[in-house]
């Protein structure tokens, strides 16, 4: 059995029908004016401080620790758009995933980077995944690659939504107590198709928080 990366909880059934809708059922090329859902959710300030480490510089943007064990590498293989919101936006929605996993390597929902890059609907999604990892008694391990990302912002510039593909073939659960990695043969379930709509923390610094995230599993268009 292989432990899929960022399984889709229950709880946020509702967040994610309400995503799929506002943003035109999954129609990539909707208009830039749609209103994105959670476009009008507030940024809240990160509980969490960020804690000293040896972390190299750039595993610790905005001062906060997202390094991640060697065997553990989350891959961004795409292009940055030209808006400066957006691409800022799409970097912290690299590190809220970063966030996640270190939750996972860490065995904790407290840590700072969680609380860094998450806020509302997108902080609870954080959480209960890596409740779930936590629960299964599994850490990870192999190569999680991102891509084909797309982003749009609502009118207001408060909120950006960034859309992306997962392909999780090369990445793998790991049983913390036997070291045993989790493994089985390529299928459609390693593809998923995120849609994240981040907002602009409002302190004039540059930094956007998770607030809604919606995953379609078994994504046949990003195979």
């Amino acid at each position: 059995m292989k432990r899929r990366s960022l399984p889709v909880a229950a709880a946020l059934t509702a967040t994610a029908a309400l995503l799929l809708t506002a943003c035109g059922s999954g129609d990539d090329k909707s208009s830039d004016n749609d209103k994105i859902a959670g476009a009008d959710q507030a940024a809240e300030t990160p509980k969490e401080s960020a804690s000293a480490s040896g972390a190299p510089a750039e595993d610790k943007p905005d001062g906060v620790d997202l390094s991640l064990p060697k065997d553990m590498n989350l891959v961004f293989d795409w292009d940055k758009p030209k808006d400066k919101n957006e691409a800022t936006a799409m970097d912290d929605a690299a590190n809220y995933l970063r966030a996640i996993y270190r939750g996972v390597d860490k065995r904790t929902t407290k840590d700072a980077a969680v609380t860094t890059y998450s806020t509302g609907d997108g902080l609870h999604y954080a959480k209960v995944q890596i409740n779930e990892w936590i629960k299964g008694g599994w850490t990870a391990t192999g190569t999680l690659r991102h891509y084909d990302a797309t982003t749009r912002s609502a009118p207001n510039g408060s909120s950006v939504e960034v859309a992306f593909c997962a392909d999780a073939g090369k990445f793998y659960g790991k049983e913390i107590k036997t070291k045993k990695v989790l493994t089985t043969k390529p299928s459609i379930e390693d593809f998923d198709y995120f849609k994240i709509v981040m907002v602009k923390f409002p302190t004039g610094k540059d930094l956007w928080q998770a607030s809604k995230v919606f995953v379609e599993t078994k994504a046949a268009k990003c195979q």
